[in-house]
């Protein structure tokens, strides 16, 4: 462990203990995040989806090896703390999960998530014990590092069928018991149930922007008691949906209207250094 690395795994720690909420944006390369850090970001997450797709795959389809490869890239970038999306830990068995995590502290992570999502469209989400077990296996290996590392438990029931409100609740709180830092439910319908997560918990919530139709404000988000808000795929999918109306002006108008609205070079550039 360097001591640039536990730097910044306490102030990534030192976030979560600071009144009000922090935005951690995600972004899928190096550029993206200098170009965040350039922004005056104080930490960034990699995003499954966003690193998939910026290799060409579908979420889900990169390997733990590739996932934490690119992780190094985006640590190397700046010196903002990073926090890795990294899915179930890339294992069913709590020994694997635990693994993952140690491996994610020698790539030079200060955090890292990891959901009770099965990857099994009929069986979406692990068994609550074993879901636990996981989490704790996770913990566990984080105490043991030399640095605080921040680990993020996920609970996925809002993003299949029929969720269950009481369920994510009571997932959450058995992953706090079980030694999680900061709880995430992703895709939450409304205020009503970010603020009964964020009541029901003493940990830190995270909230993640992103889904159409729920992604709430700042300002809201606060007074419901989040403590960090997280961007997913959102400026990933952003960027590619400026290079489409680009590409498509391009080719269909045979017009660059795009450009009077493009950074030039040395402005990026700029930016990217900062």
């Amino acid at each position: 462990m360097s001591a640039t690395q536990n730097d910044k795994a306490v102030r990534f720690r030192a976030l979560h203990d600071e009144p009000g909420a922090f935005i951690i944006p995600n972004p899928w390369d190096i550029g993206s995040a200098r170009v965040l850090a350039g922004l005056g970001f104080k930490a960034l997450a990699t995003s499954s989806a966003a690193s998939a797709a910026a290799l060409g795959r579908k979420d889900g389809g990169l390997t733990r090896d590739e996932a934490l490869a690119h992780a190094r890239l985006v640590v190397g970038a700046t010196d903002l703390p990073v926090s890795a999306d990294l899915e179930k830990g890339f294992g069913v068995a709590p020994e694997v999960v635990a693994e993952t995590v140690r491996l994610a502290a020698d790539a030079g992570l200060v955090g890292c998530t990891i959901e009770d999502s099965t990857g099994n469209q009929d069986r979406p989400l692990y068994d609550f014990a074993l879901a636990v077990e996981r989490i704790a296996a996770a913990a566990e290996a984080a105490r043991a590092l030399p640095f605080p590392f921040m680990l993020t438990a996920r609970a996925h029931n809002f993003l299949y069928a029929a969720p269950n409100l009481d369920d994510t609740i009571s997932r959450l709180q058995a992953f706090e018991k079980a030694g999680a830092d900061v709880l995430f439910a992703p895709g939450l319908p409304d205020l009503v149930a970010v603020r009964a997560v964020c009541a029901a918990v003493s940990k830190p919530v995270n909230f993640m922007v992103g889904i159409k139709g729920k992604s709430l404000s700042v300002e809201e988000l606060v007074e419901a008691g989040v403590k960090r808000i997280s961007l997913a795929t959102s400026l990933y999918r952003a960027a590619m949906t400026g290079l489409l109306d680009a590409a498509t002006e391009v080719k269909d108008a045979g017009q660059f209207g795009f450009l009077e609205h493009c950074l030039t070079t040395a402005e990026l550039h700029k930016l990217m250094k900062a």
